[in-house]
């Protein structure tokens, strides 16, 4: 919940503030207001203020929630009968005195610039991204199984025994114990246990709380510019910040055609430009069907404004999105629902021509009206199934995203649970490299997502895979409640070959 009656600080400032009355006209950038959301009054920052069409708004933080759900507010919905806190004038002049210092040595060292210079407009463009830390950082450093000595590193070619309904969340403290090893007091083991176990809850609590992923402060403050879209036969409201151009800012909603995704800030320009568009699906090649959804594979050079419009989009709900408009080294695939009127975007994952790091999915998105219904999944097993026929190993561009970490996660867990209840009836030693062949993923992930769940031990010098008991229940529980999955032998797609000019940026 939001701060209540004892008003704490608002997001990212925990500094005593001074409190008085304030009027739409006096409310500036730093001010601290009581703002209506979702029925309820919460305390919001206010961090930029716009005039459009119908009048004055003012962009909000809100107290306890995720970067995404900021939004653009109207005077009504601000409290001006509660006093407002104002920014400390001190604090913001420090501020700018260090900005200032900090500012002007810079101007001193031409061997940076030239730095810059030698540096790719490739390794610019992605510079924001490789900033943000592995995702899978915090869960692999608090898996670590504690009776390895420092030589038993878990190598994924190693040979490991599988035990299927083992205990719950069974680690190597909870096995029996060698006759050299001392026990360890069994409070404290339960305690680590409970704060290291994953737990889906917990970390979409994270989620909906914490801030952005991206760790670029350049980005995190830019403000979102697009408060409303029509999209078809939904009204989708954005949650970050696209580079639409600057005029659209000032419209309270703008209009993006489903089919052609050419966007109006107008509904006049928008059915004129209705009754003239005549695609009806995708602008490439059909690559699978069946009685719910197709793909459609789009060539980012030969259809750029098609996949920069695309791009656009995707970028209101990705945060840490920074390539949108250099598309020619990119395959789009896009999922589409068909009805009489044609098909109808869900999501789409895009992917590297050649990609050197062996990345089978560049950035993946389910548009906000599909979340939550399974298309997330099938989008990811896609992927997965062009690896396959590539006879390719492959894993998703770093760093993810945080709900499409969620749905990673998630499918990883499924498919390496199903591989080993299916596996164990030979009665066979499996290895990691098996899984990864296998399920066309990567070792490295295989290993992280057996950590993360805890199901991977070493145990009297030898590696074990134990499935719990609760995991095969959950597995059980959501294969009934599973609707979709991909057909592999519907897939009609070869591996393309492109020249090298095809491959390459279009700067």
């Amino acid at each position: 919940m939001s701060g209540g009656a004892n008003g704490g600080a608002a997001v990212g400032s925990d500094d005593p503030k001074q409190k008085g009355k304030a009027t739409p006209d006096t409310l500036k950038v730093g001010c601290i207001a009581w703002v209506t959301k979702d029925g309820e009054p919460r305390r919001a920052e206010i961090l930029s203020i716009r005039e459009t069409k119908s009048g004055r708004q003012f962009y909000c933080n809100f107290d306890n929630f995720n970067k995404r759900l900021d939004e653009w507010v109207p005077v009504a919905r601000i409290d001006f009968e509660q006093d407002v806190e104002w920014p400390n004038p001190d604090k913001d002049k420090q501020k700018d005195n260090k900005s200032k210092k900090s500012a002007a040595p810079k101007k001193s060292q031409p061997s940076k610039k030239a730095q810059k210079k030698n540096v790719s407009k490739r390794e610019q463009s992605v510079a924001s991204e490789g900033q943000t830390p592995h995702p899978w950082t915090e869960f692999v450093d608090s898996q670590t199984p504690k009776t390895a000595g420092p030589g038993d590193d878990l190598d994924s070619k190693v040979n490991a025994s599988l035990e299927i309904g083992g205990t719950p969340g069974v680690g190597p403290d909870e096995m029996e114990l060698d006759e050299n090893e001392a026990p360890a007091d069994a409070a404290e083991k339960e305690r680590e246990e409970r704060a290291s176990s994953f737990s889906r809850e917990e970390e979409i609590e994270k989620l909906r709380t914490s801030g952005s992923m991206t760790q670029n402060p350049a980005e995190i403050s830019r403000i979102r510019n697009i408060s409303k879209v029509e999209f078809g036969r939904h009204v989708l409201f954005p949650w970050y910040f696209s580079p639409y151009p600057e005029a659209f800012g000032q419209e309270d909603c703008i209009f993006i055609c489903e089919f052609c995704l050419s966007y109006y800030g107008d509904i006049k320009s928008f059915v004129r430009h209705r009754k003239k568009c005549t695609l009806q699906h995708p602008p490439g090649n059909e690559i699978y069907r069946d009685d719910f959804v197709s793909f459609f594979e789009i060539d980012g050079r030969r259809q750029r404004t098609w996949c920069r419009n695309l791009c656009l989009l995707s970028k209101m709900f990705l945060d840490h999105k920074t390539l949108y408009y250099d598309v020619d080294p990119f395959l789009f695939y896009v999922m589409t629902t068909r009805d009489e009127r044609g098909c109808h975007i869900i999501g789409y994952f895009s992917k590297e021509k050649e990609s050197t790091d062996g990345y089978n999915v560049a950035c993946i998105l389910t548009l906000p009206q599909y979340q939550r219904k399974g298309y997330g999944r099938l989008l990811i097993q896609f992927s997965y199934e062009l690896s396959k026929i590539e006879g390719k190993l492959g894993s998703p561009e770093k760093p993810l995203s945080d709900l499409g970490l969620l749905s990673y996660r998630q499918y990883w867990s499924e498919n390496i649970v199903d591989y080993l209840l299916v596996f164990s009836e030979k009665e066979e030693k499996c290895t990691i490299e098996g899984i990864a062949s296998y399920l066309s993923m990567t070792t490295a992930d295989v290993e992280h997502t057996l950590q993360a769940l805890r199901m991977q031990v070493y145990h009297k010098g030898e590696h074990k895979i134990v499935i719990p008991d609760d995991l095969i229940k959950q597995r059980e529980k959501s294969k009934a409640k599973q609707k979709r999955l991909i057909e592999p032998e519907r897939i009609q797609w070869k591996p393309p070959v492109f020249t090298a000019s095809s491959r390459t940026w279009g700067w």
